[in-house]
């Protein structure tokens, strides 16, 4: 059976700006436009906008939506702020991950949640049949978005907007830009201050238009998902069949910041506690090389010279000159507590790179 690839609203400006597309979770998305380094960079000195057309809108509203919200995640949507937003797990009954996603809070009855592209259709399902009472669920008609990130992205959103710069991280708001209703969030997976915008196609391309003509004095350059890569992995930022998926629960994920055990009841909360009564299988680490080399994912870690894990997330990183990433390792096999105790090595094309271990992120802004 022939899939057909998705296109989001953006694809033929992609292809008028010479992007270099590939398929991406069933789209037809830009890699990159001039190189994932400069991209990289333009993001941490100035300013990048990304097309994120493709991830999934869906609105939960009516007088149960935070009830329901509240039993299908893992974080505490009963204490959310209207205006706020709140990044959280989606599990089965067993406590392994569906999907991450964010949930923001526009009005106490009405909700916009943000799923990963690969997992909208599963994650909408799965939803559907476990909405609670005086609950709606509706995906967004002709859905777009974008990502204004960098140091530059407040002065650009400000050009379209001042209450948007009075958002703080996390915020978000229903704001008019160019007189066209659009969400504005306060938020990003790049690490930097930014924006994300989202709302129907025809809202969100004059304010593309617009962005890419004032910004040019800024440094504001088109960006894909190679410099998204980059830049998500150097903040240690999870993604959806990496770092999360059906066989690692929230807990082996270290995530265990967005699971709220202390909630009274939500899908997967029993497993969860008996796996932190117990200790999880494998636990997800963060590597830096020693040595020349990229790590890829599936590439093997060796601890005290035998296999303990797999390279989920690698990438040489841009900001900091060296090969980093991210990777699941077995308790059993090298527990937390002598995981210096032996050598760590990477096993990049049969050679045995040495690595170390290191707190996330990877990458820390300096202060000015």
């Amino acid at each position: 059976m022939t899939l057909t690839i998705q296109r989001t609203p953006f694809n033929f400006l992609h292809k008028q700006s010479g992007a270099r597309l590939v398929e991406f979770a069933g789209w037809e998305m830009p890699v990159q436009f001039e190189s994932v380094m400069a991209e990289h960079r333009a993001v941490r000195e100035r300013a990048g906008v990304f097309d994120i057309s493709h991830m999934g809108q869906v609105w939960v509203t009516g007088v149960g939506a935070r009830a329901t919200l509240q039993n299908l995640v893992t974080n505490d949507v009963s204490t959310l702020p209207v205006q706020r937003g709140l990044y959280a797990l989606l599990c089965r009954d067993d406590g392994h991950v569906i999907d991450d996603l964010y949930i923001y809070c526009l009005e106490e009855e009405r909700f916009l949640v943000i799923v990963n592209a690969s997992r909208a259709s599963v994650d909408i399902a799965w939803m559907s049949e476990r909405l609670g009472p005086e609950t709606q669920m509706m995906e967004q008609p002709q859905p777009a978005a974008l990502a204004v990130q960098g140091p530059a992205a407040p002065g650009l959103i400000g050009l379209l907007s001042k209450e948007a710069l009075l958002l703080s991280k996390n915020g978000v708001a229903d704001l008019s830009l160019l007189d066209m209703e659009i969400v504005v969030a306060r938020t990003g997976y790049t690490g930097e201050d930014g924006f994300e915008l989202f709302g129907p196609a025809g809202h969100l391309f004059p304010v593309y238009e617009f962005l890419m003509k004032k910004g040019t004095s800024a440094g504001l350059v088109n960006c894909g998902l190679g410099a998204r890569d980059t830049l998500r992995l150097e903040m240690g930022y999870r993604l959806y069949g990496h770092e999360l998926d059906e066989d690692h629960s929230a807990l082996e994920s270290g995530l265990g910041w967005a699971v709220k055990l202390a909630k009274p009841s939500f899908i997967g909360r029993d497993a969860l506690l008996k796996e932190k009564a117990a200790g999880s299988r494998q636990r997800l680490i963060g590597f830096r090389l020693k040595d020349r080399g990229v790590p890829r994912e599936k590439c093997e870690i060796h601890f005290g010279g035998k296999p303990v894990g797999m390279v989920t997330s690698g990438t040489f990183s841009p900001s900091l000159g060296i090969g980093i990433g991210m990777a699941y390792v077995d308790n059993a096999l090298m527990p937390k507590a002598t995981e210096t105790a032996s050598p760590l090595t990477i096993q990049i094309h049969g050679r045995a790179v040495p690595a170390e271990i290191v707190p996330l992120p990877f990458y820390r802004k300096r202060e000015v």
